[in-house]
């Protein structure tokens, strides 16, 4: 009786990393175009910048180490990393914010360490929490969401977005008076800052509050692409969703103590950087957690660190602060987190592990 020789059914072509990065790349085009439909067209006009200047500092950089410049740029990490801190940065920020964010991204955070793979932090996190802390101004001035006013909508058309990105807003306010009336708070900046008011008394009263479902409509589309990329298997459910239940948890506790000294839920999971960075931050390989366990509590301290930010700090929104010190407890998590190897009663992890090697 003959048999047909075939290959072992596991046998599979193992995915690159530029397959990996394509496909995070197209789970953020959702809230891409959802950013650029409520916000106006400043997000698209930042993307591009910060995807030519990121391209242009990893390759000075390859080519300063004396490596192939193509091979390494063909990877996508470095348009990624562009797209994901764009995505952030207010739609309005002037040019050299983003050109800025960019450089540390690439330059200091990312190429200095060796490249893909030896970063101990996010790079875009290192970006953007850089430029939050060194520009306040220019990263606090968000766009308020279009408003259907007559016939016309409210928002600034693409010349007119061009010109304050690249010339300024006093230079443009002076050609446009109606530039002012688009600039506003984020929901999180407002109920931080709520000057005596009660959170009931904000949804009431601000303009902000009022046109809250265009962050909502935001962060679906991110949740969205998230659950597109876990369905692809670029990454398990763990981190994501532990994040999402630890901030549910703590916002939950603390709104039914004193509904209204605190925001509720659903406005910290829908608003802010929650679901980007719960999807397309806290899930990077590199500088996150490795094994299942250490991913929860990775995510987990992420949760808890965003929320006490978030209502006690300074910054209404804390997810590179947090995404960066939990960067910082990644190799001790996985030290303590390791899995049980494969006929051993249990995993040796901790000192006992480095005493047995």
């Amino acid at each position: 009786m003959a048999f047909i020789k075939i290959s072992s059914p596991h046998v599979a072509r193992p995915t690159k990393t530029a397959d990996i990065m394509r496909l995070v790349i197209i789970a953020t085009i959702p809230g891409l175009i959802a950013m650029t439909f409520f916000f106006g067209w400043g997000t698209l006009i930042n993307i591009v910048l910060a995807i030519i200047v990121a391209l242009i500092c990893e390759a000075s950089c390859i080519k300063l180490r004396k490596r192939p410049v193509l091979f390494f740029l063909k990877d996508n990490s470095a348009i990624l990393t562009a797209i994901l801190l764009a995505l952030a940065l207010p739609p309005f920020a002037p040019w050299w914010v983003t050109v800025t964010a960019v450089f540390v991204a690439i330059v200091l955070a990312k190429q200095l360490y060796g490249g893909l793979g030896q970063n101990p932090f996010n790079p875009a996190m290192v970006g953007y929490a850089l430029v939050l802390i060194s520009f306040p101004v220019e990263m606090t001035r968000w766009t308020s969401p279009f408003e259907l006013s007559g016939d016309s909508w409210n928002i600034l058309g693409f010349g007119d977005t061009l010109r304050v990105i690249f010339v300024g807003w006093s230079e443009t306010t002076a050609a446009f008076s109606y530039i002012d009336s688009f600039s506003g708070a984020t929901p999180l900046d407002t109920l931080k800052h709520r000057n005596g008011l009660t959170t009931e008394e904000v949804w009431a009263t601000s303009s902000v509050m009022a046109n809250v479902g265009a962050w909502y409509a935001v962060s679906l589309c991110y949740f969205i692409g998230g659950i597109f990329l876990i369905y692809r298997k670029i990454f398990t459910w763990h981190a994501p969703i532990t994040l999402l239940i630890t901030l549910t948890l703590m916002s939950a506790i603390f709104f039914a103590i004193d509904p209204d000294s605190f925001a509720d839920p659903l406005v910290h999971l829908t608003t802010g950087a929650t679901m980007l960075g719960a999807f397309f931050i806290v899930t990077d390989p590199v500088s996150s957690s490795t094994s299942n366990r250490g991913k929860i509590v990775f995510a987990a301290g992420i949760g808890v660190l965003v929320y006490c930010v978030r209502t006690w700090g300074n910054y209404p929104d804390a997810m590179a602060f947090a995404v960066m010190l939990m960067n910082l407890c990644a190799p001790f998590i996985d030290q303590y987190t390791q899995p049980r190897s494969y006929g051993h009663k249990q995993a040796k992890k901790g000192s006992y592990a480095k005493e047995n090697k």
